[in-house]
C-alpha cells in the first residue's frame, strides 16, 4: 500500500511537469487552444451529486411512537372548577401510542420555504375510578367504571427563511402556527342504556410559534435536520404556550427516495374559556418516528459565496 502511494505521488508530479512543458512550448499565436475536458462550477452543488438534497418539493409520511403525559380540567363558570385529571393515571390511558404523521415542504427560492405538517392521535381507555372526578356538570364517584376518549389532530403551517445557505449546510428562522383540534369525553355505561351518562368537551386552538432550523449534509447518502419552536400567546378566549422540537437523520436509499428516523416532541398548555365552560389541557408527547421521504422537482442552487 505504501509503495502504491509513493508511485501515485511520483506519477502525479511527472504528469504535472509534462503538462507544464507542453504549455510552455505552444506558441501564443497558435490556433490550437487547450480546454478543460470537464467543467465543475465550484459555486454550487452539482445536481447529480446529491439527488435527494435541495429539491423544490419534499413529502414525508410515516409513523410516530410518542410517550404521552396529559392533564385536563373542565369546569363551569358557575363556581364548579372541575377536577384536575391525569389521563394516564386517573383514566387508564396508555402512555405509549402509535400515530400517523405527514409533512409537505415547498422550496420557494434559495432562502425561502413554505411547509405544512399533520399529526393525528386517537386514544381510548376504560378504568374503574380510584378517586372522585368532576367533569363539566357531572361528578363521577369512586368505583364507577368510566370509558373515555381523547382524539387530537394537529395541523401546522410555517415559513422558513435561511440566513445561512450553503451547499452543505443551511440555517435560519421559522414562523408559523400549530392548530390543535381536540375532543375529550367521559361515559358511564350502566346496566340499562337509559342510565348512560356522557359528557364531552371539544375546542380548536391556534397556537403561533417562532423558532430556528438547520439542515446539514453529512455525506453522499446522509443528512441531518433539526428545528426548535416556542411561543406563548392569547387569542380571543384561548391562551396557550407551546414548545416543540425535532431531530431527524436521513438516509438516501435510491435517487429521490429516502428514509428518515427522528425524535419529535411537542409540549403545550391551552386554557379555554367558553360561554358556560372553562378548562385547560396540558399535553406533552415525545418519541421516535420513522418516515419515508420523497423529493422531487428541480434543484435549488445553493452557492458557496
Amino acid at each position: 500500500m505504501k509503495n502504491l502511494f509513493y508511485f501515485l505521488i511520483i506519477s502525479f508530479y511527472g504528469l504535472t511537469s509534462y503538462s507544464q512543458d507542453v504549455a510552455e512550448n505552444i506558441p501564443n499565436d497558435s490556433l490550437i487552444s487547450i480546454k478543460e475536458p470537464y467543467h465543475f462550477d465550484q459555486n454550487y452543488l452539482a445536481d447529480d451529486d446529491l439527488p435527494w438534497h435541495a429539491r423544490r418539493f419534499k413529502v414525508n409520511a410515516g409513523a410516530f411512537f410518542p410517550l404521552n403525559n396529559t392533564d385536563i380540567r373542565v369546569g363551569t363558570n358557575n363556581g364548579n372548577a372541575g377536577t384536575d385529571i391525569d389521563l394516564e393515571d386517573d383514566l387508564g390511558f396508555n402512555k405509549s401510542s402509535t400515530s400517523f404523521m405527514g409533512t409537505f415542504e415547498w422550496r420557494i427560492s434559495r432562502r425561502s420555504r413554505l411547509g405544512t405538517e399533520y399529526f393525528v392521535l386517537n386514544r381510548t381507555a376504560t378504568k374503574t375510578l380510584q378517586k372522585e372526578i368532576t367533569f363539566k356538570d357531572e361528578t363521577y364517584n369512586i368505583d364507577t367504571r368510566i370509558t373515555s376518549f381523547f382524539d387530537v389532530q394537529i395541523a401546522r403551517i410555517y415559513y422558513g427563511y435561511a440566513f445561512l445557505s450553503k451547499p452543505k449546510y443551511e440555517a435560519g428562522l421559522l414562523i408559523g402556527a400549530h392548530v390543535l383540534f381536540a375532543d375529550i369525553g367521559l361515559r358511564v355505561e350502566a346496566n340499562q342504556a337509559s342510565l348512560e351518562r356522557r359528557e364531552t368537551f371539544n375546542f380548536t386552538a391556534p397556537l403561533p410559534d417562532i423558532g430556528v432550523w438547520g439542515e446539514f449534509v453529512l455525506g453522499k447518502r446522509f443528512g441531518l435536520s433539526v428545528n426548535a419552536n416556542y411561543f406563548a400567546a392569547k387569542i380571543d378566549n384561548i391562551s396557550g404556550r407551546i414548545v416543540s422540537y425535532n431531530l431527524s437523520l436521513l438516509y438516501n436509499v435510491y435517487q429521490n427516495f429516502s428514509l428518515t428516523a427522528g425524535y419529535t416532541g411537542l409540549n403545550f398548555r391551552v386554557d379555554d374559556r367558553e360561554e358556560n365552560l372553562n378548562g385547560y389541557l396540558k399535553w406533552g408527547y415525545n418519541g421516535p418516528s420513522i418516515t419515508a421521504t420523497y423529493s422531487f422537482g428541480n434543484h435549488v442552487k445553493l452557492y458557496k459565496h
